[in-house]
């Protein structure tokens, strides 16, 4: 039996697994549907902010309030000041294990003094500690690189089917083992979901990959965790119009200038993301075209800092943004709303599981993620949540599971698998993606969330009328897709919903027939719970 089952390789994940292993657990293992390197923590470009205070005078109480500022009052304030007072060790921890940050001249002699610093949007100051525009993708190479100086045991290719939930308590989890065909289970005492978000129900229109179909919130919604927020979707500015990859607010936060096709700027490029959104879409609504102008930055200050950016514009869009500006349009990004956790970072509805980074709605994001702090939450929230989940072990008897929760599983499986010559379910993904953008996107009103409501749920019902066209058990992708189709559509009704129940504008979220925040009736969580069947 594992101490600690971490599921999810991204930042939230092997922090989780190394700060297991530093509070004493010794059996651990990192469960991943995704090979090594391919999470989404590695598109983070901007920064992990810190208070630092290197380059400008800054304080954690100044974090705090541009944090709460953001979240439109639906932050928790206690989970913000525990995140913002974490994060200058938070940001040592990744400096010692050998994070290379980017760095300052400076004649201090302590290392953290010389980390450089930037602006992202919704900072008072330049917060964002950085390095270049790969900062996630540093970090990850760097927790990788440590997680295997131990014993932790990788599950690589394992799509996390279930938990397995007794009596109220986590006690494995069922698992679809991609390279060998099988059905696995994993008995721990206890389980951190670190398993991400669910934009790629945006399909093509999202910056995100399309695994982040929010496996984890589905397998905890459907064990009886509630979720909430979902209503809270956030596009990020700039997304490069033809391809949707993500500029990050790095591109702006280093003096990257917002235009129209007549070079006019129209909004403070640094704005919270919510605003900038906004003000992008009423231009576009307008008939203008919206414009990252970079080129007054210089060649030689844009390839040191932003070398991955530049070579994305390059290769994406046929661009250079050395001499042209960028053609942009806001994507989404980021989902604020997922498992409902309490202070320890426990799902209080199931004893023993816990969860973590975006799949998991700590609120510390309210209705607006500010730029710079889900890096940091990854990372603050992940040591923390390694180090609770292995405590709650010393008081874990151990226990065999009595029923074979494999079978049923594979039963579902084999179900699948009994005519896949149907029609491909790749049509509904695309659909999917479609009905959101266009109903669920970033201006709502009733009668377009009620008509995505209808689309989402007759999808929902027509799924097993398609097949996946590949009979092989082994290595097969498409069964891998489709069970994240299902997800999504199990969770897409249920996000709909929460939008319909929010009649107001606040964030992310914005009623073209309710367009002021209302807080007597809505300064509050929506939550949900799932009634429904196991499987469908």
């Amino acid at each position: 039996m594992l101490d600690v089952l971490v599921i999810g390789s991204g930042g939230a994940g092997l922090s989780a697994a190394l700060a297991a292993k530093e509070a004493g657990a010794e059996h651990i293992a990192i469960a991943s549907k995704f090979p090594p390197m391919q999470t989404q923590t590695t598109m983070a470009q901007g920064g992990m902010n810190a208070a630092l205070g290197n380059l400008e005078k800054d304080h954690i109480a100044l974090h705090i309030d541009d944090t709460l500022k953001a979240g439109r009052g639906l932050c928790d304030e206690e989970m913000v000041r525990l995140m913002c007072s974490e994060a200058p060790q938070s940001v040592a921890w990744l400096e010692k294990l050998g994070v290379p940050f980017s760095r300052i001249k400076t004649t201090e002699n302590e290392a953290l003094s010389t980390i450089a610093q930037r602006y992202l949007g919704g900072a008072s100051v330049k917060r964002a500690c950085y390095a270049q525009d790969y900062t996630g993708l540093k970090i990850l190479h760097t927790l990788y690189d440590q997680t295997r100086k131990y014993n932790i045991i990788y599950l690589y290719e394992y799509f996390l089917l279930d938990l397995i939930v007794e009596d109220g308590y986590v006690r494995g989890v069922l698992f679809w083992d991609i390279a060998h065909g099988e059905v696995r289970t994993v008995i721990a005492k206890s389980v951190i979901l670190a398993t991400g978000g669910f934009g790629a129900m945006y399909h093509n229109h999202t910056t995100n990959m399309y695994g982040t179909s929010g496996d984890g919130i589905a397998a905890a919604f459907r064990a009886g965790a509630m979720i909430s927020d979902m209503e809270f979707v956030q596009f990020h500015p700039t997304g490069l119009y033809g391809s949707n990859i993500l500029i990050s607010e790095s591109a702006r936060g280093e003096g990257g200038y917002l235009v129209d096709q007549k070079g006019e700027r129209f909004v403070d490029e640094l704005a919270p993301r919510d605003v900038v959104v906004h003000a992008i879409y009423e231009q576009m609504n307008k008939g203008n075209r919206i414009y990252l102008d970079l080129r007054h930055l210089g060649k030689e200050k844009l390839e040191s800092l932003l070398p991955q950016e530049l070579a994305l514009i390059r290769l994406h869009e046929n661009i250079d943004p050395v001499f042209e500006p960028i053609p942009i349009k806001p994507v989404v990004h980021y989902t604020m709303g997922g498992i409902d956790i309490d202070k320890t970072m426990e799902i209080p509805t199931i004893k023993g599981c816990f969860a973590v980074g975006e799949c998991a709605n700590s609120k510390v994001h309210g209705a607006n993620r500010l730029g710079g702090n889900s890096l940091l939450e990854i990372i603050a929230f992940g040591r923390i949540v390694g180090e609770n989940a292995t405590n709650y072990t010393h008081y874990v008897r151990e226990k065999s599971i009595d029923k074979d929760y494999a079978q049923r599983a594979k039963d579902d499986i084999d179900n699948i698998f009994v005519d896949v010559h149907k029609p491909s379910f790749y049509s509904l993904r695309q659909k999917l993606g479609e009905c959101l953008y266009q109903n669920v996107g970033i201006i709502r009103d009733e009668f377009n969330l009620q008509q995505a409501l209808q689309e989402v749920t007759l999808l929902q019902a027509s799924l097993s009328k398609y097949g996946i066209g590949d009979s092989e058990f082994k290595h097969n992708q498409a069964l891998t897709e489709y069970l994240e189709l299902r997800n999504m559509l199990m969770l897409a009704p249920a996000f709909i919903s929460a939008a319909l129940v929010r009649q107001e504008s606040r964030g992310a979220h914005y009623r073209k027939d309710y367009p002021k925040m209302n807080d007597k009736a809505f300064l509050k969580h929506i939550r949900l719970h799932y009634q429904g069947e196991m499987y469908g």
